[in-house]
C-alpha cells in the first residue's frame, strides 16, 4: 500500500533527523506542545462532542470523553515527560575485564514505534511525548471512534514540531480508517517500524502477537483481581476494593474479580459485597457466597472468570486459602496487575512471589496501575508479555541499549 510505504519512509528519515536535535530542544517542543493543547481546549473539546456522538459501543463512551479534567491531567503528564533527563546515551553499566578490555552498556533509540490503540484520545499525546523524549518516532493508528480527538492532538503535535524546525514526520497519525491498515501495518512494515504497541481489546492483542512480523510489547487484558483475608480491618478493605472497582471501571486497571479466602467470607464478605451493591455495581458470586445471600445474587460462570467487564459488574469467589487463590489467578489472569489485602507479611510475600502479573500489589488499589502513578509520567501501554518491558512503558522502558567496547590494541587468543 503507497499510502503506508510514504508513512514509513517518512519515519525512517525522520528517526535520522532527530538523531541531530538536541534534547533541550525535544523539551520546548512539548511545553511549546502543552500550551498549544491548552490554546486549542475549546476546538479539542467540541471534536470530542462529535467523536462521542458518533461512537456506536457505549461501553467505550467513558474511555473517550474529554473534559477539562481530562485536557489537564493530559497536558500534566506532558509536563511531567517534559522534565525528564534525556535518557539516552546514558551508561547502564560499565566494566573491566582482565586482559584490560573496557566494556560499557549504553542506552540507546529503538527508533520507529507503532501503536494501534481504541478509543483513549490521551495516548495520541501520551505516545507522541514519550517517543520523542526517548529519541523515537511513531505512528498512531488511533480507532475509528475517536478520529476528530486524536487527529486534532496528532496536528497539533506536528504543527510545534515544525515550528521548533524539527522533522514533523517524527509523529504521523493515520488518518484513514480502513481496516487493512492494520493488517498491512502488522505484515508489511517491518522495515520502517521496529517495535508495534497494540492498546485494545483481546481480539486486537490477540490478532497483533499472531500476526505481527515485527517485535510487540504486548497490552493484553487487564483482568486484574484482588484476593482479601480475614487480617485486614474492614473499613480498609472496602475502601481499596470499591476503589479499584468504581473509581473507573472502563480502564485496564478496574478489578474484574473479587477473591475471598473461606474464612473472611461472613467477617469481610457479606459486607464488602452489600458495599459494592450500594455503590452501584453488579456482583456475580460462586454458590458458596450465594447461599449467605439466601441464593439471591446472581450466580457467575466459568466465562465470568474470564472476563474484563471494563464495566460497574465484578465476579467473586471463595477460595480456600493463598494457594487456592494464586491458583485461580494463574489460571485465569493476563498478567497485568493482582493485588492482595491483608496484615499477614508471609501470606503477602507468598501472594506477591507466586502471582506472574507484571505489576502485583500489597494493600493497594489496582487503579494505581499506571505510568503517571509509577512516577513515569504517562505511559505508552502496560506491558503484559513475560519478556521485558514489563507493566509501565515509560520512556526509560522505550530505549534499548549497545556495548561499547574499547582497549589499547587488545587481541584475542
Amino acid at each position: 500500500m503507497q499510502y503506508l510505504e510514504k508513512i514509513g519512509k517518512n519515519a525512517r528519515k525522520a528517526f535520522e533527523d532527530l538523531k541531530d536535535v538536541k534534547h533541550n530542544k525535544i523539551k520546548k517542543v512539548l511545553d511549546n506542545y502543552s500550551k498549544e493543547i491548552l490554546n486549542n481546549k475549546s476546538i479539542l473539546i467540541k471534536k470530542n462532542l462529535k467523536d462521542v456522538k458518533n461512537v456506536k459501543r457505549k461501553n467505550l463512551v467513558d474511555r473517550l470523553i474529554l473534559n477539562d479534567k481530562r485536557i489537564d491531567n493530559i497536558r500534566h503528564s506532558i509536563n511531567e515527560i517534559s522534565k525528564f533527563n534525556n535518557p539516552l546515551g546514558k551508561v547502564l553499566e560499565k566494566w573491566t575485564r582482565p586482559n584490560k578490555l573496557n566494556i560499557k552498556k549504553v542506552s540507546t533509540p529503538i527508533g520507529v514505534i507503532g501503536v494501534i490503540y481504541e478509543s483513549r484520545p490521551n495516548v495520541t499525546a501520551d505516545v507522541a511525548s514519550l517517543s520523542l523524549k526517548s529519541g523515537n518516532c511513531s505512528i498512531l493508528r488511533g480507532g475509528s471512534e475517536a478520529f476528530n480527538s486524536n487527529k486534532l492532538l496528532a496536528d497539533l503535535f506536528r504543527y510545534v514540531l515544525q515550528k521548533n524546525k524539527i522533522n514533523k514526520n517524527c509523529v504521523q497519525f493515520i488518518d484513514r480508517k480502513d481496516r487493512k491498515i492494520v493488517d498491512n501495518m502488522l505484515s508489511k512494515m517491518s522495515k520502517y517500524i521496529d517495535v508495534i504497541v497494540p492498546r485494545g481489546g483481546k481480539g486486537l492483542v490477540s490478532k497483533v502477537q499472531k500476526f505481527s512480523n515485527v517485535h510487540v510489547i504486548g497490552h493484553l487484558e487487564g483482568l486484574c483481581h484482588i484476593y482479601v483475608d480475614n487480617t485486614v480491618n474492614l473499613e480498609v478493605a472496602k475502601k481499596i476494593i470499591i476503589n479499584a472497582k468504581m473509581r473507573r471501571t472502563s480502564i485496564c486497571g478496574a478489578v474484574e474479580t473479587l477473591l475471598i479466602e473461606e474464612n473472611a467470607i461472613k467477617s469481610h464478605g457479606i459486607e464488602i459485597i452489600d458495599s459494592l451493591k450500594e455503590s452501584g455495581c453488579e456482583v456475580r458470586v460462586d454458590k458458596k457466597i450465594n447461599k449467605l445471600f439466601k441464593n439471591k445474587l446472581t450466580i457467575a460462570k466459568e466465562k465470568d472468570w474470564r472476563t474484563e467487564y471494563l464495566d460497574a459488574i465484578i465476579s467473586i469467589k471463595s477460595v480456600k486459602n493463598i494457594n487456592d487463590g494464586i491458583n485461580h489467578i494463574l489460571k485465569y489472569g493476563t498478567m497485568h496487575t493482582d493485588s492482595i489485602i491483608t496484615n499477614n507479611a508471609r501470606k503477602a510475600e507468598i501472594f506477591l512471589d507466586g502471582v506472574n502479573s507484571s505489576i502485583a500489589m500489597h494493600n493497594v488499589s489496582t487503579q494505581f496501575a499506571d505510568g503517571g502513578e509509577f512516577g513515569f509520567g504517562g505511559e505508552i501501554g502496560i506491558s503484559t508479555n513475560k519478556l521485558p518491558p514489563r507493566g509501565p512503558v515509560g520512556i526509560n522502558q522505550l530505549t534499548s541499549y549497545k556495548y561499547v567496547v574499547s582497549g589499547k590494541g587488545i587481541i584475542r587468543t
